[in-house]
């Protein structure tokens, strides 16, 4: 078992997924960007998804073709056992996105607080490589990571925060800019954290 699949198995095998810094019980932004840019029956890939309650919420507004996808599975376990009973179920992907091959292309990628984890250009270089491949050409992208006045860490490891120029500009080979804004998000204990949002648009 790899450092970092080591270290998110750790963190959900011993904390409650509710009282984690990034819980949201109702994904609120997430939800809004992707129902404005993909209809139910488009495919969606929730990168770095963990045991966030996002797949619950899309499954339940009748998205039919949703993936998971989390280095740990212990995190995934979490939702599955939360979906054990829905009708439709999500795809399960335990895979580290950098070293990721996808199997197939997807309408739209998210991703709430993955790539800021990627602090070395060999890891960002395979977490875009991964991207491109998997969002089909038109397709979208919605990434999120700690805007330059968020957080430093996060769960005890190092980030790198982004502007919403600079985390665009991450991508610019594949994808062009459709819209980029800033959030706070609130933690289960009250701390505020800041966020910058893009979308992104995959050439043909």
């Amino acid at each position: 078992m790899g450092d970092i699949e080591s270290h998110w198995q750790k963190i959900y095998e011993s904390k409650d997924p509710t009282e984690v810094s990034w819980f949201e019980a109702v994904p609120r932004t997430s939800l809004d960007v992707i129902e404005r840019f993909v209809h139910p029956n488009d495919s969606i890939i929730d990168i770095g998804a963990g045991a966030s309650q996002l797949a619950d919420h899309l499954l339940a507004d009748g998205f039919s073709d949703v993936t998971v996808l989390d280095v740990s599975d212990a995190a995934l376990a979490n939702t599955r056992r939360r979906l054990a009973s829905a009708t439709v179920q999500p795809t399960f992907v335990t895979a580290d996105v950098t070293t990721w091959h996808p199997a197939r292309t997807f309408e739209l990628w998210h991703d709430r607080a993955v790539f800021h984890f990627m602090t070395t250009e060999h890891m960002r270089g395979g977490y875009k490589a991964a991207m491109a491949d998997a969002v089909r050409p038109g397709g979208v992208a919605v990434v999120a990571t700690f805007a330059d006045d968020g957080p430093e860490q996060c769960s005890g490891l190092s980030i790198v925060r982004h502007t919403e120029a600079t985390l665009a500009a991450q991508f610019s080979d594949d994808f062009e800019v459709v819209e980029s804004w800033r959030s706070a998000h609130t933690t289960p204990w009250g701390a505020e954290q800041r966020f910058v949002w893009v979308v992104l648009r995959r050439r043909a």
